[in-house]
């Protein structure tokens, strides 16, 4: 599989009742399409999937397939703290016939490289679909490393890309030089830019969900012309929101800019709180001067 261009990480939208507003939700993956990302991955953290029920997730998993059908590829997180549980939804992915699964480290466990790399290639075997691993130790506690690296790409021709988030340079170089056959995708969103220089061609950004179009230029600027002095005016005009991003309330954070986009996120889940007055003034005004500064640069309305 082809994991080129904006893969965006969908929100989970909440109605009144704190249950998953499915209608909402599609409005999201509609408004995604619309935007021009390249493909959609469901049960992320920025989808809150860690404060979802098993049936919640295999139904929004379901929903999205029907909604987005075969208009892009379709990407479902397996993320769990047990490798069980993670097949579990990895099988539920192939029979929805999703394009991709997303492998993670579980939560909490701690596991070594060796038994990391275990977990994904049962859940390989499990699902047989083109696999994004996604490396984010902050979240995880522990890191995909070179000997996790050997075994999964000896033992499987499954494993297509990777979502690295460490934010260490030194993992996107060792990536970069020493496996080129898993598709470097940016999951540190200020080094965007470094992840293109270094030939990454897929960026999966949950920013993208309410300023997709921003997203993808900054994509096409450095993947599709190759003009990175282009890129690197896009990047500074994202920065301001990547660091406000990164404040501590991430979630609220991307619903909040969703319901500036005209989108029905409503809240977030507990213990998470929504953002207050303040914040969400904040976050209105660098979105705009990002918009206009990206138009700026592309000569595209704002």
């Amino acid at each position: 599989m082809n994991f080129d261009g904006i893969f965006t990480p969908a929100i989970t939208p909440l109605n009144a009742a704190n249950e998953i507003d499915k209608a909402a939700f599609a409005e999201v993956l509609e408004h995604l399409i619309a935007g021009g990302v390249h493909g959609i991955i469901i049960g992320g953290s920025t989808g809150e999937y860690y404060s979802h029920t098993p049936q919640e997730r295999l139904e929004l998993a379901s929903l999205a397939k029907q909604v987005i059908g075969n208009r892009l590829p379709l990407v479902i997180g397996t993320g769990a703290t047990r490798t069980e549980d993670s097949v579990k939804y990895a099988q539920a992915a192939k029979e929805i016939k999703a394009d991709a699964i997303l492998v993670t480290t579980p939560p909490y466990a701690l596991p070594t490289e060796q038994e990391n790399a275990e977990h994904a290639l049962t859940i390989d075997r499990a699902a047989d679909l083109p696999i994004m691993l996604y490396n984010y130790p902050g979240r995880m506690g522990v890191q995909m490393g070179r000997e996790y690296f050997d075994i999964v790409t000896k033992k499987s021709t499954n494993i297509a890309a990777i979502k690295e988030s460490t934010g260490l340079t030194s993992q996107l170089h060792l990536l970069a030089c020493e496996y080129p056959s898993i598709q470097l995708a940016c999951g540190w969103d200020d080094q965007a830019l470094e992840f293109f220089a270094w030939g990454a061609r897929s960026w999966v950004c949950a920013g993208s969900n309410f300023v997709p179009q921003e997203h993808v230029a900054l994509y096409e600027a450095c993947v599709v012309e190759k003009d990175f002095d282009k890129g690197r005016r896009i990047m500074a005009a994202m920065l301001p929101l990547m660091d406000f991003l990164e404040g501590g309330k991430f979630v609220q954070c991307i619903k909040s800019g969703c319901k500036q986009a005209g989108l029905r996120p409503g809240g977030v889940r507990a213990p998470l709180q929504p953002l207050n007055e303040a914040e969400e003034e904040a976050l209105n005004t660098i979105v705009a001067e990002l918009k206009r500064n990206v138009a700026a640069v592309t000569g595209r309305q704002a």
